[in-house]
């Protein structure tokens, strides 16, 4: 299998291939939600293609559409779904560019749109805006951050003045604050995470007074609650999670109460449910998610009774729009996890295998 390495200490098969089946079923326990449908997309790196699942309303089962998968980029890596729905984007490792599908509203069915938008060396990461009119790109071996404006006509992408943006050694991963006030990227080579204010409607970046601030050794992936208030940063190599309170006004962080706080072996990713009420870790080196709850106040976290099991070497997990699932992509195994979420205790009672890989899947997302 070929290795595409996602930072610079630690080298993380992201083969994947597309999904081939898909099962679980949903409980009538009234502390569980059911998934609300719609359509899930997943990159496929060794196949340089993207595939579109159906997700069955009520029980979050994934059923491939027709013609999946689809081709596009080389090696795509990370993904992401415009708000409308219409589009789907992702950031082509292997191609140094992004490449912007089509979505068949009836279908499901994902067509590429050609030329593909240029971007920097090793894009790993995509951030776009919950407006869906500013899309950002983490270019690793570049260590810049491309700004693109989207048109809401047709989906295709024109990179912001000032664009690629400097900064900090091999950046990983990048997330937007839900009201595109504020970016953090978090890099891979130092234990910091840096920020910066955004530009409304061109996607000028300005460095954040502070910034870079202050992590764990080996940040890999960031989450912000839905409030805005807080934010959260995997630490690969402590084996901990980074809890940061963010200043509304300046987009400063602070260390928030607990923080950090001790997770599984080799954290990977981080998720926060919709609401901002519970916060889900991969950790890929002991097969299992941590699972927390967030004080909405002061943003420090409890410790459900977990981890919970997932598949071998788990890299990523996912929260469908609902707030129903959470989804978790098994790369050993070759396998996703799919997680019933109690919705008074942000606990995973349930789990089934949703979905069967030929390779490695690293991530899945969904439309809202």
């Amino acid at each position: 299998m070929r290795l595409i390495k996602q930072t610079g200490w630690v080298g993380v098969a992201l083969a994947l291939a597309w999904l081939t089946g898909c099962g679980g079923s949903s409980s009538s326990d009234d502390t569980t939600a059911s998934s609300a449908g719609g359509n899930a997309y997943v990159a496929v790196p060794e196949a340089n293609a993207v595939a579109s699942y159906r997700v069955s309303s009520g029980s979050g089962n994934l059923k491939a559409v027709l013609g999946s998968p689809f081709s596009g980029g080389t090696s795509p890596i990370s993904i992401a779904v415009h708000p409308s729905g219409k589009f789907v984007y992702t950031a082509n490792q292997g191609g140094g560019d992004v490449s912007l599908y089509t979505v068949n509203s009836n279908t499901g069915a994902l067509t590429e749109v050609l030329p593909r938008t240029v971007s920097g060396l090793n894009p790993t990461s995509l951030a776009l805006s919950s407006g869906g009119d500013l899309l950002f790109v983490a270019n690793q071996t570049s260590n810049t951050i491309s700004a693109f404006t989207v048109s809401s006509s047709n989906g295709t992408l024109t990179e912001a003045a000032g664009s690629p943006f400097a900064t900090g050694s091999r950046p990983v991963a990048l997330t937007l604050s839900p009201s595109g006030k504020f970016l953090y990227v978090a890099s891979a080579n130092l234990p910091q995470v840096f920020g910066y204010t955004v530009t409304s409607g061109t996607g000028a970046l300005q460095v954040i007074p502070g910034s870079p601030f202050t992590v764990g050794n080996g940040p890999t992936s960031l989450a912000i609650t839905p409030s805005e208030h807080f934010l959260y940063v995997t630490n690969f190599i402590d084996n901990t999670v980074s809890g940061l309170s963010i200043d509304p006004t300046s987009g400063v962080l602070t260390e928030a109460l607990d923080s950090p706080f001790v997770t599984g072996t080799g954290p990977i990713a981080v998720t926060v449910d919709p609401m901002g009420r519970y916060l889900y870790v991969t950790n890929i080196g002991s097969n299992n998610v941590s699972a927390y709850t967030i004080d909405a106040t002061t943003g420090a976290t409890t410790a459900l009774t977990s981890p919970f099991a997932a598949g071998t070497r788990p890299v990523s997990a996912t929260v469908d729009p609902a707030g129903a699932f959470l989804y978790v992509c098994n790369q050993s195994s070759k396998n996703i996890t799919k997680f019933q979420i109690n919705q008074e205790t942000g606990g995973l009672p349930s789990n089934t295998i949703s979905a069967t890989t030929n390779l490695a899947p690293q991530a899945i997302v969904f439309a809202k």
